[in-house]
């Protein structure tokens, strides 16, 4: 035991596999410590040390790895104001162990560190490769967007433990373009144990054809180019803001709609803005904002074990390269509607188009869809010839039945659903050109009303500010 004062830690590593591989001064220093904590019992070495206190029901209860790692180093420095402990962890405590550097860097308490055998040292046998020589990089898989960020291997990545670690690979990965497609990892798991597996798989199959468990790592013998990291370094952000922050861990998809929703429009706002002003930051933020509420969904979506932000990425890139055959395999193709029909075995190009988009858009595609298979006026002549039908039919809707609101929706629904025939034969935008004109008119009331300054003026004297306002070109 040590003298008065804080006690000290003994860490101790259990080795890569069974306890064969564990040192004698590890032994002697579980056999020399009676107060032992250790950090998983999910390691086949781990009955040596117990009796032991073990941080597995943390790894359960806390809202994130970084409060594990915190929680395990108080508990460890509280335990040691009594007197000198021991932890043992997987492995080496020198490799890949974030608590043991944790605990070296706190200064309430002193650290003995007895050396390990490293899993690593399997890993390279296994591999045939010597990391001197190679250059090969160790990184933590929880953290690869960060710490591979600039590198093109080859790299070593530990704490493959789960399939969202993978699919944050992946993703990191895709944003290399060039060479990724055609790379082949090995996926190392439980080294030195009777079910090792030493496998090579493209690198599409990462996260697909693995199981990974706590004992899972990953060979990148070369990039084509360095890690980029910027995506999945904001995917992580957007992971730490669903662990750490009240507003953001009580959302759910549904109350989220509101905000994407609003950051949509937000981007069309700025786009008329870069049109009008040439002001491209503005869109580069609110894209950013919209972003966000995209990786949001896929972040939730991967907590309930549905998708992962990789798995969007893939599936609409696929989506595209299927729906464009006429680019990548020079075929020749009938509409676009069709392709998406056939492609998702509907029966009808209706199928499909949400009925809560707003209304004039609602209009614009059902037009769209009906048009792709030849169903439409020739020219904007026809399209115009229906708009005074239809006029026509609500004069007489409103003169023989004025107090029928049913009748009167119904025909002033086809005088609109008929204009916005006439702006689709124009290729206008109905919803800006709606937009717009509300935008024009609110200029010109702000301006006129600010003339008027609360005076009661006659429709005859507000037709002449309006008219004032129009000279003015607001």
């Amino acid at each position: 035991m040590s003298g008065p004062g804080p006690g000290r830690i003994t860490v101790i590593g259990l080795g890569p596999a069974d306890a064969g591989l564990l040192t004698v001064a590890a032994e002697r220093a579980i056999a020399a410590t009676p107060r032992r904590y250790v950090r998983t019992t999910r390691h086949p070495s781990a009955h040596v040390v117990l009796p032991a206190t073990s941080f597995d029901d943390l790894y359960e209860r806390a809202a994130s790895i970084d409060d594990v790692y915190r929680g395990i180093v108080d508990t460890l420095v509280d335990a040691a104001g009594a007197g000198d402990v021991l932890y043992a962890v997987p492995g080496s405590p020198l490799v890949a162990e974030r608590t043991v550097e944790l605990l070296r860097a706190d200064g309430r308490v002193k650290v003995e560190i007895q050396p390990a055998m490293s899993f690593l040292d399997v890993a390279w046998a296994r591999l045939g490769v010597d990391p001197v020589a190679s250059g090969a990089r160790l990184v933590d898989g929880h953290r690869f967007a960060l710490e591979a960020a600039g590198e093109r291997g080859p790299l070593l990545v530990a704490q493959c433990d789960t399939s969202l670690v993978l699919s944050d690979i992946k993703l990191a990965l895709s944003e290399i373009g060039g060479g990724a497609d055609d790379l082949e990892v090995v996926v190392l798991q439980r080294l030195g144990l009777p079910d090792e597996s030493v496998t090579t798989l493209g690198w599409a199959d990462l996260d697909r054809e693995v199981e990974p468990d706590h004992l899972t790592s990953v060979w990148i013998p070369a990039l084509a180019a360095p890690v980029a990291g910027e995506v999945t370094r904001f995917a992580e952000l957007v992971r730490t803001l669903r662990e750490r922050c009240p507003w953001d861990r009580e959302q759910t998809h549904r109350s989220l709609t509101r905000h994407l929703l609003e950051e949509t429009y937000e981007v069309i706002e700025a786009i008329d803005e870069l049109e009008r002003d040439g002001d491209s930051d503005h869109l580069e933020e609110e894209l950013g904002d919209l972003l966000f509420q995209v990786v949001f969904h896929a972040t939730l979506a991967a907590e309930e074990g549905y998708f992962t932000l990789a798995d969007v990425a893939r599936g609409v890139h696929d989506k595209l390269v299927r729906r464009h055959p006429h680019v990548f395999e020079g075929a020749e193709v009938g509409s676009w509607e069709q392709l998406k029909a056939a492609e998702k075995g509907r029966s009808s190009v209706m199928e499909g188009l949400p009925e809560n988009l707003p209304s004039l858009l609602y209009a614009h595609k059902v037009q769209w869809k009906a048009a792709s298979l030849g169903f439409d006026w020739e020219n904007a002549a026809g399209a115009w010839r229906k708009v005074g039908e239809e006029l026509s039919e609500l004069r007489a809707a409103v003169t023989a039945s004025p107090g029928d609101q049913r009748a009167v929706q119904e025909e002033l629904g086809d005088v609109l659903f008929a204009v916005v025939n006439v702006a689709r034969h124009l290729d206008v935008d109905p919803e800006t050109a709606l937009r717009d004109a509300a935008a024009k008119f609110r200029r010109r009331f702000a301006h006129i009303e600010a003339q008027a300054a609360g005076a009661q003026l006659s429709l005859g004297e507000w037709d002449a500010l309006w008219e004032g306002a129009k000279s003015l070109g607001l």
